[in-house]
């Protein structure tokens, strides 16, 4: 076959083939008229090349692999070459894992150090989570643990619920000094599960989005979200900025300052309804689905009547 048809079979390039030409992995025959014509074969070497490229290999290392194929081998990989070209390649991954993630945690240190210098707004003295209703949400900008931004004062249309909680325990690890001595502060270490596995409920009962808000750090939460494996995001506040420009309550367990338990209920930029405080947070959850089922089924039996009088 002409290295057009080679190109169009395997979804490579042109450019691609005259490179694996160039150092030796697929070589075609020349012709008379000086073009190019490659064996059936071919078409599973430059495969071969394509998949092995696609789990990290570089085109050199994937030699040993294509000249297995070349000398009639049913499987490229079995052999000494190719057995040692895994490891080597596998030991590289763990190496460049470990630099990645070092790089990681070093920017969520400094995400975490920077949030702390762009909150606008003023602590709000004194303030009572009651009070909050009717109040907007400042425009603070956090970013989730699924590293999309989100503006508080923009949430979008419909109602956002964002539960609010001290901590969330991570296995093996104790908990602070003090937070045992915090009435109900241990009900604090599972909230984002509970929310988990009644998320679906609650946006079937008519909440447009649910986020989970701590003063958990932007690594902790992220490794929390993905162990969990929760359906919503989680926001990091470790700066506590939000308690400094709407007033939420804090309380101090230890050496650290920790929100209080309280779920906010969003509708057009505005708070409409705060659960605080929440004497049962295992259950906490539902109660969140049935008032959000209730508003819903208000608004409804309104429209109803609006409709009769109106006919």
């Amino acid at each position: 076959m002409r290295v057009g048809e080679l190109a169009r079979r395997t979804g490579t390039t042109l450019r691609a083939l005259r490179y694996y030409e160039s150092v030796g992995l697929v070589v075609p025959r020349r012709l008379g008229n000086g073009y190019r014509e490659y064996d059936p074969i071919a078409v599973r070497l430059v495969d071969q090349i394509r998949e092995l490229m696609a789990l990290g290999l570089s085109v050199e290392e994937t030699r040993p692999f294509v000249e297995s194929i070349a000398a009639g081998a049913d499987e490229a990989d079995v052999c000494a070459a190719a057995l040692a070209t895994y490891r080597s390649t596998i030991t590289g991954l763990q190496e460049r894992i470990g630099k990645l993630t070092e790089q990681r945690d070093a920017l969520d240190a400094r995400l975490d150090a920077v949030a702390a210098r762009v909150v606008t707004g003023r602590p709000v003295a004194g303030a009572q989570p009651a009070n909050l209703v009717g109040q907007p949400l400042p425009a603070l900008v956090f970013y989730a643990t699924d590293g999309r931004p989100v503006d508080l004062g923009a949430l979008g249309p419909g109602r956002s619920v964002i539960f609010v909680y001290p901590l969330t325990g991570r296995p093996g690890v104790d908990l602070p000094n003090g937070l045992l001595e915090v009435p109900g502060a241990l009900a604090g270490t599972e909230p984002a599960a509970w929310f988990r596995d009644h998320h679906a409920e609650i946006r079937t009962a008519g909440a447009a989005r649910v986020y989970g808000l701590s003063a958990q750090s932007t690594g902790y939460q992220r490794e929390l979200a993905h162990r969990l494996r929760l359906p919503y995001p989680l926001i990091p506040d470790p700066r506590l900025t939000l308690a400094a420009a709407f007033g939420l309550p804090t309380f101090t367990a230890g050496d650290m300052t920790l929100y209080e338990r309280l779920t906010l209920v969003i509708a057009d930029g505005v708070v409409e309804h705060v659960f605080h405080p929440i004497p049962e947070p295992a259950s906490h959850a539902l109660d969140v689905m049935r008032w959000l089922t209730q508003q819903r089924s208000t608004a409804g039996g309104e429209g109803s009547r609006s409709r009769r009088r109106a006919s």
